[in-house]
């Protein structure tokens, strides 16, 4: 691509990040949930793959075009996680290593939530949600507790909301609670 040509704006592909974070988390934390008969995380594993690793990943790349570094890390980074997850699913791991993954995982949700800060409850809450969610996660695969995992989804699946809601109020231009219309200076937080 020629440097001269626009990769797009910042706004819309963070807005397309935080749909694909958002559709995510939403079926992941759904499905671990158990709320829906017959359906389980690991049924999320194609979404997690395309929507959540590929394209949150290639938003990651267009955001660091832009000259969003912060935006651009979130997003590859939430884009390797979601990737490897969707491509993992299924194979034979200990319990340990399972556990493990989250928790290292969760060290990256807890850096963007730091680095989310005064970006308003939208930005932040997702990011201290999905840490939360993967807390809880790794927590449960270490002590093999089932309430416990089944916590982390419902976590997984508000955060999901968050994330939804900030994309969808950013183009219907409806409230994001950061202090700034909707719709502009739209960042991968807020």
């Amino acid at each position: 691509m020629d440097n001269d040509v626009s990769a797009g704006s910042a706004g819309s592909t963070a807005i397309l990040g935080r749909l694909a974070l958002g559709l995510t988390l939403l079926a992941f934390g759904a499905g671990a949930t158990g709320v829906i008969d017959n359906v389980g995380a690991t049924d999320a594993a194609a979404l997690a793959t395309w929507v959540g690793g590929v394209t949150l990943f290639v938003v990651g790349l267009l955001e660091f075009r832009a000259g969003d570094g912060a935006s651009g890390t979130a997003y590859a980074g939430l884009g390797a996680f979601w990737f490897t997850w969707g491509t993992g699913v299924g194979s034979e791991v200990s319990a340990e290593a399972a556990g493990l993954f989250l928790l290292l995982w969760a060290l990256l949700a807890l850096t963007l939530t730091a680095a989310s800060s005064g970006t308003g409850v939208l930005g932040q809450g997702v990011y201290g949600l999905l840490c939360l969610s993967l807390l809880l996660g790794g927590a449960a695969a270490f002590a093999g507790n089932e309430a416990l995992a089944k916590a982390g989804g419902w976590v997984g699946a508000v955060a999901g909301l968050l994330a939804w809601y900030g994309a969808t109020a950013a183009l219907a231009k409806w409230p994001t609670f950061t202090g700034r219309a909707a719709g502009r200076g739209v960042t991968a937080t807020g």
